[in-house]
């Protein structure tokens, strides 16, 4: 991670660009306090199988190329219903509808503090 964008930093433009390449339903969850596993939770719901790779490869090209960060490792694909990107600190999770409502990440997490929820 480029040494001038923190975890916060990394997570909140991760946001907006889930959010400008109109991803639904994205809320940042505050994992700090709970686990080591990663300091926040990006959640998001695709509206197709094309759009969650379109959403993968947005993320993983445009902060490469803007703030030399890439993933260390991507998890699932779009026929899963599940991507998720491990930034370290930040870890994303890009959902279809059905695997998220399946999941309930947020449910699994409730202890942990909603950041920001975009609808």
């Amino acid at each position: 991670m480029e040494a001038n964008l923190d975890e916060s930093q990394l997570a909140h433009l991760i946001v907006d660009k889930l959010e400008a390449h109109q991803a639904a339903d994205i809320v940042m969850l505050d994992l700090r306090e709970l686990t080591p596993i990663a300091d926040y939770f990006v959640i998001c719901t695709a509206e197709s199988g094309r759009q969650a790779r379109m959403l993968e490869e947005i993320l993983e090209t445009e902060l490469k190329q803007e703030h030399k960060t890439r993933p260390l490792s991507t998890e699932g694909d779009s026929d899963s219903g599940w991507i998720l990107l491990d930034y370290n600190a930040v870890i994303v999770h890009v959902f279809s509808k059905q695997a998220r409502a399946f999941y309930r990440l947020e449910e699994l997490w409730k202890a942990a503090p909603v950041v920001l929820k975009i609808q």
